[in-house]
């Protein structure tokens, strides 16, 4: 049977993976995601919420190549993702790119979500997230309004004529992914507490 020095330094070489390291460094980006927006450098924000997303992709390409991630990653992965989206609607709603009502709904909901999960388990009715297509679709709108929220702030076309001949304002796009994020936050939010009652 192997010893206590064999299984510490298996459960090490477990944790010491290079799609954890991948996701742990995208937690640590969060801060200095929120220090750019902060400090208006925003342009800057916009390189590390993408460079983020592509790290995000390469980490689970590494780990379905290694034959599934470790359980470490599959904890650390959500909460690198969600911790960085909502970062970015709190700072963003705080310099005024966003408005301050989508960045409270995105918070609200996550906090429902989160702390309904957790408050059934404590009573002894565990219940799994399964993501929902309306989720997958607010969490791809809400990546895309705050990549278009950095990119036009950053590079100064947040009020200028956008897509060429067509005439569209730059603006108005940003106003239709608001609402679109609005939407899909309050239906997803609701989607989840509703299946939830509804299997109880």
């Amino acid at each position: 049977m192997p010893d206590g020095t064999q299984l510490s330094r298996s459960s090490s070489a477990a944790l010491l993976t290079l799609p954890n390291a991948i996701t742990f460094a995208r937690l640590c980006a969060v801060p200095a995601s929120v220090y750019l927006v902060v400090e208006r450098e925003l342009a800057l924000a916009f390189y590390l919420f993408v460079a983020a997303g592509l790290s995000d992709a390469v980490d689970g390409w590494l780990a379905r190549r290694r034959g599934g991630g470790s359980a470490l990653g599959a904890i650390l992965d959500p909460v690198a993702d969600k911790a960085l989206l909502v970062s970015m609607y709190v700072a963003l709603a705080a310099v005024g790119e966003l408005p301050a009502w989508l960045a409270i709904m995105v918070v609200f909901r996550d906090v429902v979500i989160v702390g309904g999960v957790l408050v059934l388990a404590l009573i002894g009715q565990p219940v799994a997230i399964q993501p929902l297509y309306v989720s997958k679709l607010n969490t791809m709108l809400q990546i895309v309004l705050v990549a278009a929220s950095l990119f036009m702030a950053g590079f100064g076309l947040d009020h200028s004529q956008f897509a060429g001949a067509h005439f569209v304002q730059a603006d108005l796009i940003k106003a239709v992914l608001i609402w679109a994020v609005g939407v899909t936050t309050l239906a997803s939010g609701g989607a989840y507490v509703w299946n939830a009652v509804r299997t109880r």
